[in-house]
């Protein structure tokens, strides 16, 4: 009597089996996130609204932020705080979910992005200081005059990337 095998899905991965991808890219993201706020914060105590010039293009300048990504929506309560932090868990609940039925790396990869991002920035900044560290300033590239964090890029990357995906993802019939 054969043996039964599990399914094996588009290129003979395991259905689950690029979650741990996933997974793995969202802790590099808050690991990384988290000790580059470390940096700026204990390491080179960057002092609220100074800015230290890097490159011409990129300066250090440490703002924060009570907003979501970029600064946008502001949440001036506690009760706003509160509620963009679970918003955010919710969010990486149910993408955690949707990361153990993914087929593609490039899925897996926007996805760990924006989870990590999520935890880093709604989750650890909100619930450690009520607000957001942003700190990384492109502007002068002189189109881009908001001041982030690398939370913040892995939400936008893994937000493009997910969008790729399904533009280049060809459209299956239902089974």
């Amino acid at each position: 009597m054969a043996e039964p095998t599990a399914h094996v899905g588009q290129r003979g991965r395991r259905p689950g089996a690029l979650a741990t991808l996933a997974y793995g890219v969202a802790i590099a993201t808050v690991c990384l996130d988290q000790l580059s706020k470390y940096w700026v914060l204990d390491v080179i105590r960057l002092p609220d609204r100074v800015t230290i010039p890097v490159l011409p293009i990129l300066s250090l300048s440490m703002v924060w932020n009570p907003g979501v990504s970029f600064g946008l929506l502001r949440a001036g309560s506690e009760a706003g705080r509160l509620a963009l932090a679970a918003f955010a868990a919710c969010i990486v609940v149910a993408l955690g979910w949707w990361a153990r039925t993914i087929e593609r790396p490039i899925t897996a990869a926007g996805l760990g992005l924006v989870m990590g991002g999520a935890v880093g920035n709604n989750l650890i900044d909100r619930l450690r200081f009520g607000k957001v560290v942003d700190f990384i300033d492109v502007s002068g590239l002189h189109f881009f005059p908001w001041v982030f964090n690398i939370a913040d890029s892995a939400i936008t990357v893994g937000v493009a990337l997910l969008i790729l995906d399904s533009i280049i993802t060809p459209n299956r019939p239902s089974e």
